[in-house]
């Protein structure tokens, strides 16, 4: 098994791609109107319209309601994304920190309010644990 996506719903798919697109710097690919997707090297982030859903099930997934689940992206220098993302007027929920497990991390959520996660190993337990 390989896991290669996670898909956020939104009402807006224009608004949250045009942002993924400025804070990853990933162009996106348009299936259609209500898909499109940023592929990297790892993992592919989808992003859906809610007219997508009914396709899955009625109200089988809610846009701007995720509370639970944190999307990570592995960065070169976290506290240089933290001062590019300062420019874009990101909600910032917390500066860089480093973490017990050896990362250092940057929160900061998408415009649906979908948190996010930068981070860069810095321990060298981390780094080896992101060998993988």
């Amino acid at each position: 098994m390989n896991f290669v996506s996670i898909r956020v719903i939104t009402d807006d798919v224009a608004r949250l791609v045009g942002f993924y697109e400025r804070v990853t710097g990933v162009p996106a690919t348009w299936s259609t109107p209500d898909f499109a997707e940023l592929v990297t090297p790892a993992c592919t982030l989808a992003v859906a319209s809610t007219r997508t859903v009914a396709l899955f099930g009625t109200d089988s997934a809610r846009p701007a309601a995720n509370r639970s689940v944190i999307t990570e992206f592995r960065v070169a220098d976290v506290d240089a994304e933290h001062e590019r993302l300062t420019s874009l007027d990101c909600e910032i929920v917390q500066k860089p920190t480093t973490m017990p497990w050896g990362n250092r991390s940057l929160l900061f959520r998408d415009p649906d309010g979908n948190l996010i996660n930068f981070f860069t190993p810095v321990t060298p337990e981390a780094v080896k644990r992101q060998e993988r």
